[in-house]
């Protein structure tokens, strides 16, 4: 497989794809990772794909952990109230309303900014997530941009920054990534932690795939005074396969087969181990675990929760930052001339959780208390639009309370 900056084989980067999961044991993983923390990324990068689409519990926790950004609104921020600052913002606008997103592996894979959201939240689990990005303008102030995403199996990172390899698995040192042509973007890298956790769950969930099959449905035995080889004895040989069980026999009078039980007496070790697994992951991935996702009257459940938006509000940060110092500045420079400092910049737009919460818990007890809050000012506040009758009283209805 043959890569170049700015075009690939990618056919023959699909052709090369392999199953590093099918034997995964101790050892395999652990000179994986030890790679991937000396920069050869290529063998852990395989890895950590695989697990993330394969595992039930991680490709949930990904996906949520990637859309949960992906599904926010953006907006430009002015840092002046300048008419060249409006320029920029308008200049901005454009680009990220016009932005269109492909993928290097997948060419049926197309979007727009929410997807290029999406590509880069990659980071969380990878730890990288690149792109390659190509600039165009029109003169007058109106620039557009393609970004395509490159897997991280391409790249090696022996020298401290990524470097593009010409082919999967090359052990000599890849190829500078041209100036202004690439955007990287860093995150957690879950997938290292996840993918011990994943590879202890999955050894115990193996075992524990065996124990039901072995002892899952009980054997049938039939006695019958037939000869073997006669009519009456291949009737009765019919009648206990039709039962479907795997284990059965039959036999002749006088002869007996003493059953050996290996079934556990108490309760099972596997469902704890491979629970517990998944509730390290959950904690890893979202900040919270499936105990208290499962309860509902849990008592630590709104600290979890509380949890949860400070890891969307971290991601959304990472993400805006990441585009104000890779891109921001070069569509700028692009629209008005490189030695243009940006006034504007993208950013992503994140609920109020926190305030709105503690504001709606207040409101809901002074309600209680008898102090009833003017209907019409609460509406306005949360930017609620009212009903007509509703808006006539300017008090909030008895049934409401």
């Amino acid at each position: 497989m043959n890569i170049r900056q700015g075009t690939g084989n990618i056919y023959g980067a699909s052709r090369t794809r392999f199953n590093p999961i099918r034997n995964l044991r101790p050892e395999y993983l652990s000179r994986a990772l030890e790679s991937f923390e000396a920069g050869r990324l290529g063998c852990a990068a395989r890895l950590f794909e695989s697990i993330l689409s394969r595992d039930d519990v991680l490709c949930g926790l990904n996906l949520k952990r990637k859309k949960s950004v992906a599904r926010l609104e953006s907006e430009i921020v002015m840092l002046d109230d300048s008419d060249r600052a409006k320029r920029h913002k308008e200049a901005l606008e454009f680009f990220y309303s016009n932005a269109e997103c492909a993928s290097f592996s997948d060419r049926n894979l197309s979007g727009g900014l929410r997807t290029l959201v999406f590509q880069m939240m990659d980071c969380a689990g990878m730890k990288y997530s690149v792109h390659k990005t190509e600039f165009s303008s029109d003169g007058n102030g109106r620039v557009k941009g393609k970004f395509v995403q490159y897997p991280l199996w391409l790249f090696e990172n022996t020298s401290g920054k990524l470097r593009l390899l010409e082919r999967e698995g090359q052990l000599t040192p890849g190829a500078n990534l041209e100036k202004n042509k690439w955007m990287i973007t860093c995150g957690d890298g879950l997938m290292v932690a996840s993918s011990i956790a994943y590879m202890f769950k999955e050894l115990p969930m193996k075992d524990w795939l065996v124990y039901c099959e072995r002892n899952g449905m009980p054997g049938i035995k039939a006695k019958t005074d037939a000869y073997p080889g006669t009519e009456q004895w291949n009737a009765a040989c019919d009648a206990v396969e039709d039962f479907g069980a795997e284990f059965h026999a039959v036999l002749s009078q006088g002869t007996d087969i003493e059953a050996i039980d290996v079934s556990t007496r108490g309760e099972l070790p596997y469902p704890a181990l491979v629970e517990r697994i998944d509730k390290i992951m959950c904690s890893l991935w979202r900040g919270s675990d499936l105990g208290t996702i499962s309860q509902a009257n849990n008592s630590g459940a709104s600290l979890q929760e509380f949890e949860s938006t400070l890891v969307e509000e971290d991601d959304a940060s990472n993400i805006s930052e990441t585009l104000n110092r890779q891109i921001d500045s070069r569509v700028i420079a692009l629209a008005f001339g490189k030695d243009e400092i940006p006034l504007a910049k993208f950013r992503l737009k994140l609920p109020d959780y926190s305030e709105s919460s503690y504001e709606l818990d207040v409101i809901e007890r002074l309600s209680k208390l008898g102090m009833k809050p003017d209907f019409t000012e609460l509406a306005k506040r949360f930017a609620f639009p009212l009903a007509e009758q509703n808006d006539k009283s300017g008090k909030i209805p008895e049934e409401a309370i």
